[in-house]
């Protein structure tokens, strides 16, 4: 699918996603610094993936992981910072949002240390009962590989 706006695009065709790039940009991110391209491209491939492309180059990503049915999480949500205070984060979060594949889901989620007013405007709100949720957390996971 395709949606656009000025010069820009927001794509779920994986052929404009440039793993590369994306990979740059998550290497140096808070959630997942040092990953290895090659898990990159395994989340692309695993993946629901929007990219955000102006003038056939990619300045924004967002990935859905999810079964289309009952859940879905948001992850790996970025755009360029040269295009930054464009809208385009909130365009992308709009996009997402109206999916096809991700209405009358049972859970949508995410995690964000610093874009809680994004995010609130789609209706995402802090977990409630938290005592019920439980993870396997693994910070240092590509830190290790490094070794």
């Amino acid at each position: 699918m395709e949606w656009t706006k000025d010069d820009f695009i927001i794509t779920t065709d994986k052929t404009f996603v440039d793993a590369n790039y994306v990979h740059c940009f998550l290497a140096k991110s808070y959630w997942a610094e040092d990953i290895p391209v090659e898990t990159v491209q395994r989340s692309i491939d695993g993946s629901l993936c929007f990219s955000v492309v102006y003038l056939n180059h990619q300045v924004g990503f967002a990935r859905v992981i999810t079964d289309e049915a009952t859940f879905a999480y948001l992850a790996d949500v970025f755009i360029d910072e040269n295009f930054r205070g464009k809208g385009l984060s909130k365009w992308l979060m709009e996009v997402i949002m109206s999916y096809p594949g991700l209405q009358g889901l049972r859970r949508f989620m995410l995690a964000t240390k610093d874009a809680h007013e994004l995010y609130s405007q789609f209706g995402f709100q802090p977990l409630d009962y938290v005592d019920r949720w439980m993870h396997i957390r693994n910070p240092d996971v590509y830190k290790k590989r490094k070794e």
